[in-house]
């Protein structure tokens, strides 16, 4: 079965623009883990405008399923997650003003670079992952660079699927097949949500993970988050 963590980034935004700690992202946390939810995931920016570092501190104790934590590894985030030590750390290239995860590693470039990160992590026992599109040249670099796994960017197969392109998710498909090949873990993220995400996983062998904030919380609004969760957890079974 396909695991399910719930990015809790818009949760903290909604905390952000109002001041205080309502609604509190601790509180969230232990919610959706009793609601089923296996795993909370955040991603911290420099400039803390949703999910802040001191939150990732405060997460820890209460993280009782699986812990996520997603970045760019500048010192910072790298000293926090090293201190930390979650289940799993998925390496983004963001830009300082990125709005969102926009794009996957270059993982022929910055070959080197990822190589000494995911080994500076992995000797600390975490488990590693890289964001990345389904271009087959990356993930086979991706493999070289010692990374556990690999979580596939789904903006484009969530984009053409919203427009009625369902043949898109055969790339998806051929990644995770490859990725398999080379031992790679398969986790996907972006963009998926209750109307995409059962075709997707039922397309894409060897999902280990989906990981699933904006959508999942937008939904709630409408369906109350703990029908949200149980609803994407039976798509995924």
């Amino acid at each position: 079965m396909t695991k399910l963590s719930v990015n809790i980034n818009k949760i903290a935004t909604l905390r952000n623009s109002r001041g205080g700690n309502t609604p509190n992202v601790v509180q969230a946390a232990i919610d959706i883990q009793n609601f089923g939810g296996e795993g909370i995931t955040v991603h911290p920016r420099p400039d803390e405008r949703h999910i802040r570092y001191q939150d990732v501190y405060d997460l820890k104790p209460v993280v009782t399923t699986e812990f996520n934590i997603e970045g760019k590894p500048i010192q910072k985030f790298m000293d926090m997650v090293l201190k930390v030590k979650p289940t799993q750390v998925t390496l983004v290239p963001d830009g300082p003003d990125a709005l969102t995860s926009n794009a996957g590693w270059n993982t022929i470039e910055h070959q080197d670079y990822l190589q000494e990160v995911i080994s500076e992590f992995k000797n600390a026992g975490i488990r590693t992952s890289i964001f990345i599109d389904t271009d087959l040249q990356l993930i086979e670099a991706a493999a070289k660079t010692g990374t556990d796994r690999i979580e596939l960017y789904t903006e484009r197969f969530a984009s053409q699927f919203e427009i009625g392109n369902k043949e898109v998710v055969k790339e998806y498909t051929k990644a995770a097949e490859l990725a398999h090949e080379l031992d790679l873990g398969i986790n996907a993220g972006h963009d998926l949500n209750l109307e995409n995400i059962k075709f997707f996983k039922d397309n894409i062998p060897n999902l280990a993970e989906v990981s699933i904030g904006h959508a999942l919380i937008s939904e709630s609004l409408y369906l109350g988050l703990q029908n949200v969760v149980n609803m994407y957890l039976h798509r995924l079974q």
